[in-house]
């Protein structure tokens, strides 16, 4: 066997034994690098009934054979739902600790410290046609029924904030397990819907007392908009037939034959300054001026005639008068 063939063999042999050796070192002595997975997690202790938000997130990497089952990748799928249990720092976020994007399990961790939640039954056209969906700001409407003349609608809450729809209590999307956004169920275009208002206590105790004496709608508002009314505001019979509190009167009248006062049939005391004034749009502090009197001028009765003559003049008969 010649030189050079003894010197591949010997080489091919130190080639394949480094090659096993580093293979038993890195199977016995040599630190495992396990593959690693990106998760949310809580940046600080979280309690039961925090609603997630950005600053309560944040991504740890932690190894995928050791990560438990439900975690949370995307902060999309985190944002807006309730804790269910408390969660302590750096503890990944897990979806079975939260509240469903669309159902009542957390519902009462939404409601904030001193407030209540009351439902109503509305139908969609007292309800903005349906317009309205959770996280609305509406204005409480309260309708006395009963006759005309009784009937009355009052605003008795403004700028109160919708918790749900039915058992929807968010209107944002849902969003799939493939991280798509899909849109969230809506409640049925027809019937009565039943709506949860987030109220005070004394609110609570309003509501309930109108749905129990007449009938409640809404009115969808502006979130933007946060003014309100210092006094109440009603609308009666008057306010859309001005004319009907008259009628009434006198249709009493005549089936009583008693005439109604000048107070119940709204006709103003025009012999009053300050009515008249009001009623001709002048100034109440000014006297009305005089009533001009008018002057009867007698008529002189003509001088009666002292003679008639009748003259004859061929065919022709006229009356002469002669006077002094």
């Amino acid at each position: 066997m010649d030189r050079q063939k003894l010197l591949m063999i010997f080489g091919g042999a130190f080639v394949a034994a480094a090659l096993l050796t580093w293979f038993l070192y890195s199977q016995t002595v040599a630190p495992k690098k396990d593959k690693m997975v990106t998760v949310l997690a809580a940046s600080a202790d979280l309690p039961a009934g925090t609603r997630v938000q950005k600053v309560h997130l944040k991504k740890i990497s932690i190894p995928q054979a050791t990560a438990p089952r439900g975690t949370v990748a995307e902060e999309a799928q985190a944002l807006d739902r309730a804790l269910l249990y408390p969660v302590t720092q750096n503890e990944p976020i897990l979806s079975t600790r939260l509240s469903s994007v669309t159902g009542a399990d957390g519902i009462a961790s939404l409601i904030e410290p001193g407030k209540r939640a009351v439902s109503v039954s509305v139908a969609d056209a007292a309800s903005a046609g349906g317009l309205i969906q959770p996280r609305a700001h509406v204005d409480v409407l309260f309708t006395k029924t009963g006759s005309m003349a009784e009937a009355v609608t009052t605003t008795v809450l403004e700028d109160v904030i919708v918790l749900s729809i039915g058992r929807n209590v968010e209107a944002a999307a849902a969003v799939t397990a493939t991280g798509a956004a899909a849109p969230a169920p809506t409640a049925p275009s027809t019937g009565n819907r039943s709506v949860t208002l987030l109220v005070t206590p004394e609110q609570a105790r309003i509501v309930e007392l109108a749905k129990n004496q007449g009938k409640i709608s809404l009115s969808l508002r502006n979130p933007k908009d946060a003014a309100k009314s210092e006094e109440v505001l009603s609308a009666t019979s008057e306010t859309i037939d001005p004319g009907l509190m008259l009628r009434t009167a006198k249709a009493r009248a005549m089936q009583t034959g008693r005439m109604p006062s000048r107070a119940m049939m709204n006709v103003p005391n025009l012999k009053d300054d300050k009515a008249w004034a009001a009623l001709v749009g002048d100034d109440p502090s000014q006297p009305r001026p005089p009533v001009p009197v008018r002057t009867t001028v007698e008529k002189k009765e003509p001088p009666k005639p002292r003679a008639v003559i009748d003259v004859f003049r061929g065919d022709k008969h006229v009356q002469e008068t002669f006077q002094d």
